[in-house]
């Protein structure tokens, strides 16, 4: 896509929304894997149902550098792009690249021996260990292959090519459906697997956008022998990766460990912990209707913040970080309003048990109240993000979630409710809190200073 900073200044909503909308269809279809496994689990039981949620979790647990490095790479290319280096884009996107493969290698190697000692911290119930150690297994395998999924996403989002990621997306979905239904349910005449076809499925299909991605790559002159910096130039280079991605890492691991601790407060629950679990598992599911978009407004504030940054153009940007705001909350707040309407029978659909399906509907009650504290929070995120101002989001986070969320979750879930509307009660009071402290940084704070300045980084590595 070919838009410098002038004509998207011109025609700023028409911007947004060019960037947006592939990345809302990507989302959709991002949504609609997840929906299959959870309704695929929820026929074979609660148990496998419940499973997938935390799975899930730990899943995104071990990918926090991948997203890390994807970042970083966000705010180090679209700067480049839009201060016109375009040399130093190319070599920053072999830099990404070799980071993913080697990082997603290393990670699988570290947690692999350690796979089943995370149940135990997890306190995963006796009769769900089972399943959680084969899908662990597999998605472990999936790792190395998984960061270059992300890193690659991440690459072509920042080149303003968000068609890509799109497609990429497509293959995914629908393989994994595909593959769902025939080695989880044993339709069409796949072999009957269960839960390991659940796992199979995920494997496979993320393995083949993988490979789709990198063909992409290879295909535009990305993959060349240029792209590939000498190492004077990685020396100078990486510095600012790092400082982008080590925040961001450690703000995605304080995000998703706090969702597995999240899931253990619901786990030991004294009463119906497994119908919590199994109705915060559909919920999310059915949540992600509207925050699965919202990430794509999160991924088009990083976009264009980092491009105006780098054609030296502070205020524009900061502008931007507002229209994206009210547009998302328009958007989403409206989607929203005609979901509720229909909340229950949508539920159903991956939640038929009834009790479960109760749950659901309870978590969502009080995340849905929610929607324009988050949306404020991962927009404002997405825009820090863009700008490389990461350090920030990991110091917002962090308190929001660890030294307010989880606390108040368990003293209102254990203490007061003795039930999960205690820990939904609090899940909503943290995203107001946390939606005010990152609107003050994005308004009031210098975020700005963490760009990378265009004079200095022509003269260093161009």
């Amino acid at each position: 896509m070919e838009m410098n900073t002038t004509n998207m200044t011109h025609s700023p909503y028409k911007t947004i929304w060019s960037l947006s909308w592939p990345q809302i269809l990507m989302m959709i279809f991002h949504l609609m894997i997840g929906l299959v496994d959870v309704w695929v689990a929820g026929k074979l039981g609660r148990e496998i149902q419940a499973s997938m949620g935390m799975v899930s979790q730990s899943l995104f647990f071990f990918l926090v550098i991948g997203m890390a490095v994807a970042n970083g790479s966000v705010a180090a290319i679209s700067q480049s792009i839009g201060a016109g280096l375009l040399l130093r884009a190319k070599r920053y996107v072999g830099l990404c690249f070799q980071l993913g493969a080697v990082l997603g290698s290393i990670i699988f190697l570290i947690g692999f021996p350690f796979r089943n000692g995370m149940l135990s911290i997890l306190r995963v119930p006796e009769e769900m260990r089972y399943v959680m150690e084969y899908f662990i297994e597999i998605f472990l395998y999936l790792l190395p292959l998984y960061y270059l999924l992300i890193i690659t996403n991440a690459i072509f989002r920042a080149q303003k090519q968000v068609f890509l990621p799109l497609y990429s997306m497509i293959i995914v979905t629908v393989l994994n459906t595909i593959l769902d239904l025939g080695l989880g349910l044993g339709m069409w005449g796949f072999p009957d697997l269960g839960y390991k076809g659940i796992a199979l499925a995920t494997f496979y299909s993320v393995s083949a956008g993988a490979v789709f991605n990198l063909f992409l790559l290879y295909k535009s002159g990305s993959l060349r022998r240029k792209s590939f910096a000498p190492y004077r130039w990685v020396r100078n280079a990486f510095p600012y990766l790092l400082k982008v991605a080590w925040p961001s890492g450690l703000m995605q691991l304080v995000w998703h460990s706090g969702y597995l601790v999240l899931y253990s407060i619901t786990a030991s629950l004294p009463f119906e912990n497994v119908v919590a679990l199994a109705g915060m598992t559909a919920g999310i599911k059915i949540e992600s209707i509207l925050f699965l978009p919202a990430f794509a407004f999160n991924m088009t504030a990083s976009i264009i913040i980092g491009h105006y940054l780098g054609d030296g153009k502070p205020e524009e940007a900061k502008k931007f970080g507002y229209r994206i705001l009210f547009l998302a909350i328009a958007f989403l707040s409206l989607t929203a309003l005609g979901l509720w309407q229909f909340i229950r029978p949508i539920t159903a659909i991956i939640a038929p048990e009834m009790v479960v399906l109760d749950e659901a509907v309870n978590y969502l009650f009080f995340n849905m109240l929610a929607i324009p504290f988050t949306l404020t929070s991962m927009i404002m995120a997405g825009a820090l993000n863009g700008a490389g101002a990461t350090l920030y989001n990991l110091f917002i986070f962090t308190f929001t979630i660890w030294g307010f969320r989880l606390p108040l979750a368990y003293y209102l879930g254990h203490e007061v409710f003795h039930s999960a509307t205690g820990i939904w009660i609090a899940m909503l009071l943290s995203q107001i809190v946390q939606a005010s402290i990152m609107f003050y940084a994005f308004s009031c704070l210098n975020w700005q200073k963490f760009s990378m300045t265009s004079n200095k980084k022509r003269n260093n590595h161009e």
